[in-house]
């Protein structure tokens, strides 16, 4: 089962969009450097289609996306949360960030208009760096993948 600790509206994670961030607890990915540890826990309040449903009462307008934060113990539930949301609430596009190199089989790409994927690998930095392991995709209108990671990268002239 899925749980959240937390949400969070959001500017920086998903280009163009105002995200809420839903941090989901009982990572199984423990990524040395993590800035959050206590996701690494089984704790939190269940994330289902009432939480989701709940979520949308409260930011409403105020957001454009949904993003999963975690959920890698769990992808079939993340994949039909995101289902949920398509269906119920179209106006929203849905993200995921996933700290596998490899999504899950079960996973439906095409559920999702975001993944990023990919641990967090000190070393190499996180999104915001060119050397960066992890990877932003959006869903095109050919639903196929882009790669935009390096939108998040500062361009020096």
């Amino acid at each position: 089962m899925l749980k959240y600790v937390n949400t969070g509206v959001v500017f920086q994670e998903i280009p163009d969009e105002t995200t809420l961030a839903i941090n989901i607890s009982n990572c199984p990915c423990h990524c040395p450097g993590c800035h959050s540890h206590y996701l690494w826990e089984d704790i939190g309040l269940p994330l289902d289609t009432d939480a989701v449903d709940a979520f949308v009462k409260e930011y409403g307008q105020d957001i454009t996306c949904i993003a999963f934060m975690g959920g890698d113990n769990d992808p079939k539930g993340v994949n039909m949360l995101a289902q949920y949301i398509h269906e119920t609430y179209p106006q929203y596009k849905v993200a995921w960030y996933s700290g596998k190199t490899v999504l899950s089989p079960v996973v439906n790409r095409q559920d999702f208009d975001y993944i990023k994927i990919g641990p967090y690998i000190r070393h190499l930095g996180p999104l915001k760096q060119p050397t960066t392991n992890q990877r932003l995709y959006r869903q095109t209108e050919e639903h196929t993948f882009e790669d935009i990671t390096s939108r998040f990268w500062k361009q020096h002239d």
